[in-house]
């Protein structure tokens, strides 16, 4: 099964984080222009956690606080397991669904690389169903 550091390649984590002291209007705000379920939360460089729509819906709308009031530390998830990049798709998968989690940090000797999620674990099966198909029919097999 393929390693997932060519997906790590190809994403540009920046784009969707988040700093843990930004607020939930701020972040809900992100979220939407990045057309993202999730943003890293990250401070100086570093990785803290993640911040899904799951957790937004599961805690931030049993507050009683406004969305203005509400930071980003408060609701952002920090126990999660943790893939290397040389770990497989499979591997990931099976994470996924041992945790129920549809994201994964990525960090290689301690150093963080990115996030895998499930939508990405998914398109990359696709691809290469679709070229292991591709090459067949092209062979005569079918």
């Amino acid at each position: 099964m393929e390693k997932i550091s060519p997906i790590l390649a190809r994403k540009q984590y920046h784009f969707n984080s988040i700093q843990s002291g930004s607020t939930l209007k701020e972040a809900l705000s992100k979220m939407n222009c990045e057309n993202s379920c999730y943003l890293i939360v990250m401070d100086d460089d570093n990785f803290l956690g993640l911040l899904t729509d799951h957790e937004i819906a599961g805690k931030a709308m049993l507050s009683k606080n406004p969305a203005e009031k509400i930071t980003v530390n408060d609701l952002m998830k920090t126990n999660l397991p943790v893939a290397s990049s040389d770990d497989t798709v499979e591997d990931c998968m099976k994470m996924m669904c041992q945790y129920h989690v549809q994201q994964i940090p990525v960090f290689d000797s301690f150093e963080f690389k990115g996030i895998i999620c499930s939508d990405d674990l998914l398109n990359e099966v696709v691809t290469l169903r679709n070229e292991v198909f591709d090459d067949s029919s092209e062979e005569g097999v079918f």
